[in-house]
């Protein structure tokens, strides 16, 4: 009589748990940075529905003695030097300024 010998597996359910509930971790409280958001702006409200854009858009944000385009800080002389190279009619630009900004 020959005695056969199964094969030894380890039971990998406990593992796959675990690697997702630290993948749902990690996803959870992670901060997502916008990279537009450059300069630290106090919005005035407004009663209008958010815009909703789906295509890649301009983000301009103008503050009392700084302004910041696509996240960056830039200077009001080399502003129209960024512009003109990238707008073109069928994108969006979102102007994001300061409510304490006078116009």
């Amino acid at each position: 009589m020959s005695k056969r010998r199964e094969a030894i597996t380890p039971d990998l359910t406990a593992l796959i748990d675990v690697v997702f509930i630290l993948l749902i971790f990690f996803m959870v409280s992670s901060v997502f940075k916008k990279e537009e958001l450059a300069l630290k702006l106090s919005l005035p409200t407004s009663d209008a529905s958010k815009l909703e854009i789906k295509v890649k858009q301009i983000t301009i944000e103008l503050g009392k003695s700084k302004i910041a385009f696509g996240g960056i800080g830039v200077d009001f002389k080399s502003l129209e030097k960024y512009l003109s190279g990238v707008i073109k009619k069928d994108k969006p630009v979102i102007v994001r300024i300061d409510k304490n900004v006078p116009y």
